[in-house]
């Protein structure tokens, strides 16, 4: 696809208008140079938002942070959300495209595949797949990155960083240049999302499946340069003078500046060189209206001059200067006739001038590759000459060692690096996606199935709890219910907690360096019924009431008005809202309004009827699992229950005596992760594809839950037995908890 701005009358890039009409012209870079033209649809997107998004977000901001330069990123909201609204957009018509796609196929023509690039489109996949399995469309989704993938302590400078690690999770499958690129990837999706990750197996888990990360070197098409190679006629040179040759856009990433006055000491040191090599400088032109831009073309050519300036002599010029576009015929011929060729960018996802530069070396004896450690080329291409474009004086040895190698050397390291990327070409890169997508039969003739992460174990836990639970005393366990401990189910009622679930908890109730509190959005009644276990503390309506194990209760006041109200709006709702399959659910101090059997095409309208009906009853419309929730305008949830569940249970000083493991997979549980924050160990129970969490850990499944209490059961069962003093801050049976209330307009808090 392409991304085209109506009205603009202006080349830009690789589109332009003529007479009304949008043509098509190939722009730089490397990705076109690797990826062959295909029939594209055009996404119009207004001037404005295209600035925004094009020059904005992804030039202002992912470009530089990227490459690891946060110094140079711009950080905007306004530019995030035309960023989010032309994704969707380039979404919506690849959904499109697939629906016609599909309906013109034949049933067995197979799963059609989706490949995004770079990114423009790291927000794109997961519409995409959301869409997709509404519409009952299936398919395969893959993304690559064509720039670096920068490490944590860069990636997390960016305010929307989980949803484009979600975004990219979206996909099947997702391909970095090299593994340093994987890795940090593996390392922001654990850390940021918390995500289970296999960095051996540089496996993620998210949503509910298994994103494989790749390590796949882009090529070029090779036979295609040495064919320009062979074609391209002469370059007039003086041949007593040695070329080094550097090609790049013109970019504050390729190290231009330091390269230039890299070659400045080279003459100095090394006055043997003036008179006998030339460094030619090709700088495409790039992202011309950008003021940054333009400050660096301003650097360039006083540099340029001042280098010239310095050392040019009546016969001979150091520094040739070429400040344009360039053919491909032309830049073979360069490539072809260089005897040293230096791509030092700063910082570089891969840069493929290396690779162009090694299959037009056809000449005998041929040149020498200079290459920077901090390009993705530089772990690839190991017969090259490594250059750090930061250390201007080592990088002018290097030049000299280039120049004066012997021919034996030159041959031996060229030969290599030709062999190599031969083989390695665009085509095989090609392929190698497709093969890892398993879109392709591989060599034996089998499908390529893809790799799945194992179940979680309790090995997983031992790193990220052992570290902080440590040789503590006490434990205070505090779990959700549904979704957390037991499935999610189409009604409440037959969420039944598994039986190996139940005997692990009862276990652990009887272990007396373990606490267990159960926060559930039921009636506190109903969820102690379900779980069955004497003992426990559990705490019902987000935690508006809270039964001890003593039998003691704590409920939170209700402002006197909303006594009323619950029942007004329960019949309201079943009167307006309640019908294909929609229904009401009375949990006493508030309602839930459960959606999951209603059709797709009609949930939409319903969910937002229910919401309007809910605010205009004067209630906090809140989202749960396919339900909404009518919440009184109280200033209490999970969160301040679980402080006041732990003040009760262990004093004042609670948290300088127990650890805190917390587990829960709803949207109000993030107010009990946000309140302990710090100061527990937090689980996500989630399969959801988007979603934001303060969670430092995210767990797939139920299972995966039962998976973590088995842990805490093997570790704690490790320890001698201990006396039980953490009843001993709890009320006595029958006693009568008497708390003095203050209501505020906009908070009730207890005060014992």
């Amino acid at each position: 696809m392409a991304t085209s701005q109506p009205g603009a009358s202006k080349q830009n890039g690789d589109r332009f208008w003529a007479s009304g009409k949008l043509l098509y012209r190939p722009n730089a870079g490397g990705l076109v140079t690797a990826v062959a033209p295909v029939v594209v649809v055009a996404v119009h997107v207004e001037p404005a938002i295209f600035d925004a998004y094009y020059n904005g977000c992804c030039n202002g901001t992912f470009w530089p942070l990227f490459h690891s330069m946060p110094d140079r990123t711009i950080f905007s909201a306004d530019n995030w959300k035309a960023y989010q609204a032309v994704n969707l957009e380039f979404a919506e018509k690849t959904v499109n495209a697939l629906r016609r796609l599909i309906e013109t196929e034949e049933e067995n023509a197979g799963t059609p595949l989706v490949w995004l690039h770079d990114y423009h489109l790291m927000l794109a996949a997961n519409t995409i797949r959301n869409s997709a399995d509404d519409l009952g469309l299936k398919c395969k989704l893959g993304f690559f990155l064509h720039i670096p993938f920068p490490p944590w302590d860069i990636f997390r400078l960016f305010p929307w960083a989980d949803e484009v690690l979600q975004g990219m999770l979206g996909c099947d499958m997702v391909g970095f240049h090299i593994e340093d690129y994987c890795l940090n990837f593996v390392d922001c999706c654990q850390r940021r999302l918390g995500c289970r990750v296999d960095r051996k197996g540089l496996l993620v888990e998210h949503g509910g499946r298994t994103v494989r990360v790749r390590p796949l070197p882009i090529g070029i098409p090779y036979e295609r340069f040495v064919e320009l190679a062979k074609a391209a006629p002469p370059v007039i040179t003086n041949k007593d003078q040695k070329t080094v040759l550097g090609v790049d856009r013109l970019d504050y990433t390729k190290g231009l500046v330091h390269r230039l006055k890299s070659f400045e000491v080279l003459l100095e040191k090394h006055p043997e060189h003036r008179e006998k090599v030339v460094l030619m400088q090709i700088a495409v032109p790039s992202r011309t209206d950008v003021k940054e831009y333009q400050d660096l073309k301003e650097e360039m050519d006083q540099l340029v001059g001042r280098i010239n300036g310095r050392f040019t002599t009546p016969n001979w010029s150091p520094i040739k200067y070429i400040y344009g576009c360039v053919s491909q015929d032309e830049l073979a011929a360069f490539y072809r006739e260089a005897a040293v060729a230096l791509v030092t960018p700063l910082r570089d996802g891969m840069n493929l001038v290396a690779k162009e530069f090694v299959a037009c070396q056809i000449n005998t004896p041929p040149g020498v590759l200079i290459v920077s450690p901090f390009a993705g080329a530089g772990e690839m291409m190991h017969e090259a000459l490594i250059c750090n474009p930061y250390e201007i004086n080592e990088a002018a040895e290097v030049i000299h060692r280039a120049l004066t190698m012997p021919e034996d050397e030159r041959t031996l390291r060229m030969n290599s690096l030709r062999k190599r990327e031969k083989v390695h070409d665009v085509d095989y890169w090609m392929r190698s996606f497709l093969k890892g997508m398993g879109t392709l039969i591989s060599e034996d003739g089998d499908d390529v199935l893809p790799t799945t992460m194992q179940p979680v174990t309790l090995e997983d836990f031992d790193e990220y709890l052992s570290k902080y639970i440590g040789n503590t005393d006490k434990l205070a366990l505090m779990l959700d219910y549904d979704g957390t401990l037991a499935p999610i189910a189409p009604h409440p009622d037959l969420a039944i907690l598994p039986p190996e679930t139940k005997h692990v908890l009862e276990r652990l109730s009887n272990m007396p360096e373990v606490y267990i509190s159960i926060i559930s959005g039921r009636n506190v009644n109903n969820v102690k019924a379900m779980v069955g276990i004497e003992g426990l503390t559990y705490a019902g309506n987000h935690g508006l009431e809270i039964l001890h194990p003593d039998g003691s209760r704590f409920v939170h006041p209700m402002p006197v008005e909303f006594e009323d109200k619950v029942s007004d709006l329960l019949k309201v709702l079943q009167e307006q809202v309640c019908k294909e399959g929609a229904w009401v659910e009375n949990k006493g101090a508030l309602l839930t309004f459960h959606y999951r059997e209603t059709p797709l095409d009609v949930r939409q309208e319903m969910v937002a009827q229910a919401k309007l009906l809910i605010e205009q009853a004067g209630f906090k419309p809140a989202q749960a699992h396919c339900a909404i929730e009518a919440k009184p305008p109280v200033q209490w949830n999970k969160g301040r229950a679980s402080i006041y569940i732990l003040r009760t249970a262990f004093g004042l000083d609670w948290s300088e005596r127990i650890r805190i493991i917390y587990a829960g997979d709803d949207t109000t549980d993030e107010d009990a992760m946000e309140a302990l924050k710090g100061m527990a160990a937090t689980f996500r129970v989630t399969q959801s594809q988007i979603i934001r969490t303060v969670a430092e850990r995210r767990l797939p499944s139920t299972d995966s839950v039962l998976t973590m209490l088995k842990w805490v059961e093997r570790h704690f069962g490790k320890r001698l037995p201990r006396g039980n003093s953490y009843g001993n801050n709890l009320c006595k049976k029958g006693d009568v908890m008497k708390m003095e209330m203050s209501f505020k307009t906009d908070d009730i808090s207890p005060t014992s």
